[in-house]
């Protein structure tokens, strides 16, 4: 079974209005359990959007979005996925380890079973000294990396990621790569994971997808298969031809 199926998707917003927006054509994707999926394209070509109709966030106004053989909104009902996005989103009266133990409080489990998970959580994303800090007193990667743990607490089979770090400085953000990385390997989640940084792009996935300039469509689907994915990677030969490969697609995308 596919993790994501889309059929014919389009999304057009104030349908009928004067300020009528096209902003999905046509959308045919299909997503394997396990992989990490990748979408770059211009400015404006519907990245997040498509993003949004894969998480039930919006609805598509034609074709179907499935998740696991179920309706896009069943699975978000189901709660097949985790968010992350370009902020943290966390409260900040709450501990870190709080923060974490919301979507599991929310879902009633009882407070030994989440103080249990938000501490495998925290080992996980290499934060488990800082469990009882609040965000203010960590820095913006320490910040992203507790909204990770927070949106894989409950195990989804889909982690759907938005710029997450878009706001980092650099050095943080290949730091933070890596640490994804990390992450993905160990929990085995599928990763959709919206970016407008082509050798993020191309560190991170096992497919890019290129999308066109609006309407959004899928103008490429672009295999990444590079071996080891550690620091090196970004000085091999190989990963500058990919990089070359997907700024020449995308090129191509907003011509």
């Amino acid at each position: 079974m596919n993790a994501i199926e889309i059929c014919g998707a389009t999304k057009v917003f104030n349908r009928g209005r004067s300020n009528e927006v096209n902003a999905l054509a046509e959308i045919n994707l299909t997503v394997e359990p396990g992989e990490f999926i990748t979408l770059i394209g211009p400015s404006g070509c519907g990245k997040s959007t498509l993003l949004r109709l894969i998480g039930s966030l919006i609805a598509p106004s034609s074709g179907q979005v499935q998740v696991h053989g179920k309706a896009a909104e069943q699975a978000r009902l189901d709660r097949d996925y985790g968010m992350a996005f370009q902020t943290a989103g966390l409260f900040d009266w709450r501990t870190v380890a709080k923060n974490i133990e919301l979507p599991l409080e929310l879902m009633g489990w009882s407070r030994t079973k989440r103080r249990a998970r938000s501490a495998e959580m925290l080992e996980l994303v290499k934060l488990a000294e800082f469990a009882k800090h609040h965000p203010r007193e960590l820095s913006g990667g320490m910040q992203q990396r507790v909204a990770i743990a927070r949106a894989l607490a409950f195990s989804p089979v889909l982690l759907l990621m938005d710029e997450p770090f878009g706001a980092l400085d650099e050095m943080t953000r290949e730091h933070m790569q890596v640490e994804l990385l990390r992450i993905w390997e160990q929990t085995d989640t599928t990763v959709v994971f919206v970016t407008h940084s082509i050798p993020e792009a191309v560190f991170l996935s096992t497919r890019v997808v290129v999308m066109s300039a609006r309407p959004g469509a899928i103008a490429a689907n672009i295999a990444v298969d590079l071996d080891d994915r550690g620091v090196a990677l970004r000085d091999d030969p190989a990963f500058f031809k990919k990089v070359t490969e997907v700024r020449t697609a995308l090129r191509e995308a907003e011509a």
